[in-house]
């Protein structure tokens, strides 16, 4: 069972987040090391020849883990992005971009995450993100490992 719910994330992000609630940013889904994220289309958004920036694509990746690790570990906002590696697969179309991420590892300290990045209503991904997470650690689980 998740820690933090979708709705409760989205309302951080518009009050700790604000580039990413400005971007339009919001989780979709969340579950318990999982999480499903949407980036509206906007120009805004767009650079030279027509196609999504990398760093819009980033941010939405980035946004994404964070919100799979609240669902694992709950609203422990010192965690923060240690590493964050994009491999971009094929141009976005000029629609939402969709991010699915799941949490590979969650240790004492670090959390391990996984991003595939969809152009909306497109099944081949547009880019593939692997991050880590430090974990604060008072609000580290004995438990793991």
């Amino acid at each position: 069972m998740a820690t933090i719910t979708s709705d409760a994330f989205n309302r951080l992000s518009e009050a700790q987040l604000p580039l990413a609630y400005q971007l339009g940013f919001r989780a979709e889904t969340i579950s318990n090391g999982a999480a499903t994220a949407r980036m509206p289309f906007d120009e805004t958004t767009l650079r030279p020849g027509g196609t999504i920036s990398g760093p819009a694509m980033m941010g939405l990746a980035d946004f994404t883990m964070y919100a799979a690790l609240m669902g694992a570990i709950g609203p422990v906002e010192q965690a923060v992005t240690t590493n964050l590696n994009i491999n971009f697969l094929r141009r976005p179309g000029q629609t939402d971009v969709i991010a699915d991420c799941r949490v590979l590892k969650l240790g004492k300290r670090l959390a391990v995450l996984e991003v595939t990045l969809f152009s909306e209503g497109e099944d081949e991904p547009i880019a593939h993100v692997t991050g880590t997470y430090s974990i604060p650690p008072n609000n580290s689980d004995s438990e793991r490992a």
